[in-house]
């Protein structure tokens, strides 16, 4: 079985200002993040912009990425979309593409149906049956308005081929529940780096952070003071980074991210329209709080 634990960055997606994907910034980014100690990367995850990308180009995406990454990481494939038979597809080409796992988040376009279990169930049900790939769940309300069911979770990590989740709503109450009630070694993984620590300690086997996009460093701290048990040392870093994260995720999302990026010496560039870069007060306060947080 593949063990997700550690912290893994959903890339963002490099562009360049005519609003094409920008090669030579993905290579960049990768192999700069290849030097520190992440378990892997998400490609075509939300922080990638996902929605955005052409079935061609998370393609070129997934490739250029693979062929960056160092050896040993574990490379995730951002595969969901609305219907079971094109997500199905995008995790057969992401397995041609060699990546290890595929993230599926919830379908959510027509919520007042997939709103219940059965049709949870039935949607992840579907894709994990004819997936090569072992199938992480991506629960991300904040954006899909769609919060998968504790009960459809617990039902679907029966499944086989279903490894786990990413959990990214933010609840700690959630995390125990899906911990304490899903089946043994059905991995529980967080998106809220403001939480991480808090989570860890609740039984998550690790994160799938866009903060570690910006400040690496800083996420790999926290993972690293709790695997060891050094609970004061990862306090202190969950507090450090408690203003900049919030700032990089709630407040100002993936243009706030990216700029961030920018500071820390990885390529950030322009999120793709609809999306716009941040304003200059944004800029300045994301300046103030990454002051702290150099990579």
């Amino acid at each position: 079985m593949i063990r997700l634990q550690g912290i893994f960055p959903p890339l963002a997606t490099p562009f360049n200002h005519e609003g094409d994907l920008y090669p030579s910034k993905v290579k960049h980014n990768v192999e700069k993040l290849n030097r520190l100690g992440l378990a892997g990367y998400v490609v075509g995850g939300s922080t990638g912009e996902s929605v955005l990308l052409s079935h061609e180009e998370k393609l070129r995406l997934w490739g250029m990425v693979a062929e960056a990454t160092a050896p040993g990481k574990t490379l995730i494939a951002g595969t969901g979309v609305e219907s079971v038979r094109e997500t199905a597809q995008l995790c057969r080409e992401a397995a041609e593409a060699g990546y290890q796992v595929a993230m599926v988040r919830t379908p959510h376009y027509y919520r007042g149906l997939l709103s219940s279990t059965e049709a949870q169930v039935a949607y992840f049900r579907a894709v994990a049956d004819q997936s090569p790939l072992p199938v992480l769940i991506y629960n991300f309300p904040q954006a899909t308005m769609l919060d998968i069911s504790p009960e459809a979770v617990i039902q679907l990590s029966e499944h086989p081929n279903l490894l786990g989740i990413k959990e990214s709503s933010g609840s700690m109450e959630k995390v125990m529940r899906l911990v304490a009630e899903c089946k043994p070694g059905f991995q529980v993984l967080v998106g809220s780096a403001p939480t991480l620590y808090p989570s860890l300690q609740m039984g998550a086997c690790g994160a799938i952070l866009a903060f570690a996009n910006a400040a690496p460093y800083a996420a790999i701290s926290i993972w690293e003071a709790f695997r060891t048990r050094q609970h004061e040392a990862a306090a202190d870093w969950q507090d450090r980074i408690r203003t900049a994260a919030r700032l990089v995720t709630t407040k100002y999302g993936i243009p706030g991210l990216k700029h961030a990026m920018d500071l820390n010496g990885y390529y950030g560039g322009p999120p793709r329209l609809p999306l716009v870069p941040s304003s200059p007060g944004a800029r300045a306060e994301i300046e103030d709080a990454f002051r702290e947080l150099k990579s």
